[in-house]
């Protein structure tokens, strides 16, 4: 993740939930007031978020201090102890709802990647993500896909071009499409076409399409279809594949599969937070 966009969207983030102050705290807790706030796992999946901890309670207070104990990428448990913050009880109850809503969510990412990954079992085949993800939360998410095992599809319109359905519907054809982007975008810029017959991805394969979906399609059809792509053109499954159905695509010629189910449908993984103020439950 981009640390400067991470801590500005934290700061956007705060700023939404706090406002102009906190009535729950600052009213009740004067800054001399210290304390210890642990976060704890309470179910089992893998962690994904050590930096938004770090940095959100930094931008509330540098004086605070964050003893990590899980790192992103590990397994976590019922009962293991993932962090603890140290400061002033004011500034760590102020984060704490943001802070959890962030990694519970991104934890929850990488773990149901990680289950789609598993559930494949085939190294041949990446697992990657799609554009359905919550507006704001994107580079989040995408960062919680990579850190289950998985991998990114573009990060937005900006970094390909990408010819669904409706563009060759409203433009009118796979071959005349692809044309006009060619001509229109550097080289830099791969061009991936969405198809769904076996006319359309013959029109990709002759247009020079750099990527081709086979959207909606059976593994069967897939298996056929790929035959007529040739290996230089990579190839990308999506569209109706859950985690049961995933087996059924091990051992097929195609490059990635894309599931929008691991940013669109996802359980956050339950972390609790909970503080202790006195001198011997801190020590």
């Amino acid at each position: 993740m981009n640390p400067w966009r991470r801590k500005q969207q934290l700061e956007a983030f705060f700023t939404e939930d706090i406002g102009e102050h906190d009535y729950s705290t600052d009213f009740l807790f004067p800054k001399s007031h210290h304390g210890r706030l642990t976060f704890t796992s309470k179910a089992e999946g893998i962690f994904c978020g050590a930096d938004i901890i770090i940095d959100g309670y930094q931008l509330l207070d540098a004086a605070i201090s964050v003893d990590l104990y899980i790192h992103d990428g590990d397994w976590v448990r019922p009962g293991d102890t993932i962090a603890t913050i140290d400061g002033p009880v004011g500034e760590l109850l102020k984060g704490e709802r943001v802070i959890l809503n962030l990694i519970q969510r991104m934890s929850g990412i990488a773990t149901l990647t990680n289950k789609a990954v598993e559930a494949l079992n085939d190294e041949n085949i990446r697992i990657c993500d799609t554009r359905k993800t919550t507006p704001g939360l994107r580079s989040f998410e995408k960062y919680a896909v990579r850190t289950g095992g998985g991998y990114n599809h573009r990060f937005g319109l900006y970094d390909a071009v990408m010819l669904k359905d409706n563009h060759i519907a409203f433009f009118g054809s796979v071959r005349e499409a692809v044309a006009r982007a060619k001509a229109a975008v550097g080289h830099t810029v791969k061009i991936e076409v969405e198809t769904e017959t076996e006319n359309q991805v013959v029109e990709a394969v002759e247009a020079g399409a750099d990527i081709i979906m086979f959207d909606n399609r059976t593994p069967s059809e897939i298996q056929h279809l790929s035959t007529l792509v040739p290996a230089s053109i990579t190839t990308e499954a999506s569209g109706g594949i859950t985690l049961e159905t995933l087996p059924d695509y091990r051992g097929l010629e195609i490059d990635y599969i894309s599931l929008g189910l691991l940013t669109h449908s996802v359980k956050a993984l339950d972390i609790s937070a909970r503080v202790a103020t006195t001198k011997e439950e801190v020590r």
